[in-house]
């Protein structure tokens, strides 16, 4: 076991928007923090009444929808393995999400939150990968699951 110390790297935006092909208004992530290669990292999301999903979700009763969490994810998750796709000096083409398992919300999300979204591989097998997330706002869990994606290279 290598007990010595790693050094956890970050993405701010712009890096973000070099390494996945989402846009505003569905990109779910505002910076990725922690990143320890392939193996974990947090993904930040700043939530803001200024979003479009609040205007029909709910009126008068703003919450962050669920799926956009899930979403959230996703996107973390992809941020990273496309990172380490192009440090093995690969293109990536499109990151597909091909699987939601064990997903669980646990509280709801409101503006004026931040979400962070604690990754951690599970698996990798050439071009798919999969991971297990939790969302936190303050520490506190509020929503969880298991998702697959896939990378194309080609």
């Amino acid at each position: 076991m290598n007990d010595m110390p790693r050094e956890l790297g970050s993405a701010d935006i712009q890096k973000v928007l070099e390494l996945l092909p989402h846009r505003y208004p569905f990109l779910m992530i505002d910076r990725i923090v922690e990143i320890d290669g392939d193996r974990s990292c947090v993904g930040v999301k700043n939530v803001t009444i200024n979003e479009p999903q609040f205007t029909g979700h709910f009126p008068g009763l703003p919450v962050f929808p669920g799926v956009l969490l899930i979403e959230g994810m996703a996107q973390t998750a992809g941020a990273i393995c496309c990172r380490h796709i192009m440090s093995d000096n690969l293109q990536t083409k499109q990151v597909f999400f091909m699987t939601i398992d064990k997903c669980k919300f646990r509280k709801p999300v409101v503006p004026g939150d931040t979400v962070r979204y604690h990754m951690t591989k599970m698996n990798h097998r050439r071009t798919m990968w999969w991971f297990r997330g939790e969302a936190r706002v303050d520490g506190v869990l509020v929503a969880e699951a298991e998702i697959g994606a896939m990378l194309v290279t080609e």
